[in-house]
């Protein structure tokens, strides 16, 4: 059986001259986890970090997508760089901060122009107008010879519009809080306020047009910002992204160079690496730094802190592209300890197993394996999920092997008939369906049913029974022969589970008639494993044998005695769920089939393919559950009594905005 992998410690003394290069090979290697776990502690703000958010704002404001992960060959600033960071973030500032100040001013003219329309029909007079809540009027003179320059001091935050043809009287208007400014400007120019005549109504036709024609000003003006900034967006696109790679992957080396340990002139690194790699690497940064670098590899054996169990031995675990995908069911549960048996594989078989058995439809199952097939290839994205694309192969492709077992096809139990015919006629008297679920009148319908909640029975007999080995197995590696033998999922365990299965099958199948012998192993096996922790003790030279006395240690023997039966007993009938959940699927379908047949027209397609959808959907989810919950609860809990520690390894990680969230 596969172990997890073997793991080194590994010790570097690397120059200061070399740190850079030689963790940036580290984490484009992604293999080594650092034996502090610095990687994973609180990021100081260093000037690398600090760069890299700066650079991040600036693409927010250009309104370039994020970075979906490090792209290419993982590189670090080369001189210059930090110039050209620093020239892109203020350009990128300077167009941000215009196209929000014509905005503004935009705003405000939208503001000017639709309170003056709205008193265009008003007739009150002049003077009543300053009650306007955006507007500051002044009517007044000055020299004509003045007009084009106090037009050009005013700016945008001003108004200005000739009242007559000479330009000697004019009129100015602002916004309520730029009205200090305004009258500044009109002092300047020698503005000269004249009392307007109380019989005065209206607004000035002029002037709604003077507004008219700034409203227009400043949209061209804003609509000419925003293309400045998605211009420049896009002739630097390339530059922005490859910087913010650079300074992502200098910010993480920053980082760690901080948590290291060091003198004025050596950094010392340590951590784990797997044994299959650990040459390779200190070869590499061996030749990378000319021989500078002072290299160590340790068993974890020969690691203090492992020895005096202080620290423990991260565990990884190497697979192939399909079984790898279910390593997340493993370590979501909890991690193995290091050097035990590595149940990936297993997992990898029963959840392909138990969901097809559950999930029985050649239709529904070919279209979980055409999701995979285009995970795999990448051609669609689902949240995330296209990662387990393997693992929709997997379930599509016994899915549909137990649909041609029940004759099922979206449903319909006629349309796999001929191959039915074909497959059970060359094993004898063809029949239409080679495992019929659907119950019915027929005597043999519901025998052949209670025969295949037999089958699923026997399915958790195995699943159980290589949950029971593994521990064996793993106790025994671990040095733990007591554990290994008088267990409750040990030797002495797993002879009472075993022998009260098969006693049980020879009575009701071979008329077998019980014996002294029958009942002296089964009540022999379970009370010596009902007493397992004191011969635990024993064995394993732990003293005193009976830790805290003898009445205490039968109170515990006799609750162990209703675990040891209540567990093996739900562990092995929670399986005959997987031939009622493959039973409820069959139904599902013949209900589905039914409406079908009785919906007419067009009408019958769309009840089938609504009632596939939702069956796909949704049933593929409980069923999926489903198979979670029987491995947690009755293969894990055989193995997991101890868990060790997940090998995260250190590896460069895009971290944009959305991801600090």
């Amino acid at each position: 059986m596969a172990r997890t992998a073997a793991m080194r410690l590994v010790e570097l003394m690397v120059l200061k001259e070399d740190i850079d290069s030689v963790l940036k090979y580290i984490g484009s290697l992604g293999a080594f986890q650092f034996q502090t776990r610095a990687e994973e502690g609180e990021k100081a703000q260093t000037p690398e970090q600090s760069l890299f958010d700066r650079l991040e704002k600036a693409r927010v404001s250009l309104e370039l997508p994020e970075l979906d992960g490090l792209k290419g060959e993982v590189q670090l600033p080369a001189e210059g760089d930090y110039d050209t960071a620093v020239k892109i973030i203020e350009t990128a500032e300077e167009l941000h901060n215009s196209e929000i100040q014509c905005g503004e001013n935009a705003k405000h003219a939208l503001a000017e122009y639709n309170e003056a329309v709205a008193f265009t029909n008003l007739k009150v007079s002049y003077s009543e107008l300053e009650s306007l809540s955006f507007m500051t009027i002044r009517v007044g003179k000055i020299d004509p010879s003045k007009f084009d320059s106090l037009k050009e001091a005013a700016g945008n935050s001003v108004t200005i519009v000739k009242l007559g043809e000479d330009g000697s009287r004019i009129l100015a208007a602002s916004s309520k809080k730029g009205r200090f400014q305004m009258d500044a400007v009109l002092k300047d120019s020698g503005f000269v306020e004249i009392e307007i005549p109380k019989d005065f109504m209206g607004i000035p036709d002029d002037y709604l047009a003077a507004l008219k024609d700034n409203l227009e000003k400043q949209n061209v003006l804003l609509e000419d910002a925003k293309k400045s900034r998605l211009g420049y967006a896009e002739t630097h696109r390339d530059m922005i992204y490859d910087l913010l790679q650079k300074y992502s992957v200098a910010s993480s080396i920053s980082h760690i160079k901080s948590s290291l340990e060091s003198t004025e002139y050596v950094y010392r690194i340590t951590g784990w690496i797997p044994a299959y790699l650990s040459r390779e690497m200190l070869k590499h940064v061996d030749s990378m730094t000319e021989k500078r670098t002072s290299l160590r590899e340790y068993l974890p054996s020969e690691v203090p802190s492992v020895v005096s169990g202080q620290e423990k031995v991260p565990v990884h675990v190497k697979h192939g592209k399909v079984v790898e995908n279910f390593e997340r069911m493993i370590f979501s549960y909890g991690s193995p300890l290091y050097g035990t048996i590595d149940p990936t594989p297993f997992v990898a078989v029963f959840f392909t197993l138990l969901f097809g058995i559950m999930f029985g439809d050649a239709g529904q199952g070919l279209c979980f394996l055409i999701v995979g097939i285009l995970c795999c290839l990448k051609k669609i994205k689902i949240s995330g999920w296209e990662k387990f694309g393997p693992v929709f192969c997997c379930i599509g492709v016994s899915s549909t092997i137990m649909g041609i077992l029940t004759g099922e096809f979206f449903a319909n139990e006629t349309v796999l008939e001929p191959l039915a015919m074909w497959i059970t006629g060359l094993f004898g008297e063809s029949r239409p369906v080679i495992l019929h679920m659907m119950p019915s009148s027929d005597p043999h319908s519901i025998m052949n049913m209670f025969k295949f909640f037999g089958f699923t029975i026997a399915v958790g007999f195995v699943i159980n029974t290589c949950g029971i080995f593994i521990n064996m197995i793993n106790q025994f590696s671990l040095h733990r022969p007591g554990k290994a033998i008088f267990g409750k999922t040990g030797v002495t365990g797993a002879l009472f589970f075993w022998y009260v299965v098969f006693f049980g099958l020879n009575v009701a199948f071979f008329a077998h008639v019980p014996t002294v012998f029958d009942y002296v192993f089964i009540l022999g096996t379970l009370l010596v494993t009902a007493f397992g922790e004191p011969l635990e003790r024993l064995v394993e030279g732990h003293r005193p044998v009976m830790e805290n006395g003898l009445l205490s240690c039968i109170i515990g023997a006799v609750v162990e005695i209703i675990e040891i039966v209540s567990s093996y007993l739900s562990n092995t009938v929670s399986f005959v769920r997987v031939g009622a959940f493959a039973l409820a699927h069959a139904v599902l379908g013949y209900i589905i089939n039914s409406l079908v047949e009785i919906t007419p027209g067009p009408g019958g397609i769309l009840v089938a393919i609504v009632g596939n959808a939702i069956v796909v959907v949704l049933e593929g989810m409980i069923v999926a559950i489903q198979v979670v919950r029987l491995q947690y609860y009755e293969f894990f809990s055989k193995f997991f009594t101890e868990t060790g520690r997940e090998f995260k390894p250190f590896r460069f990680e895009y971290r944009g905005e959305s991801k600090k969230q």
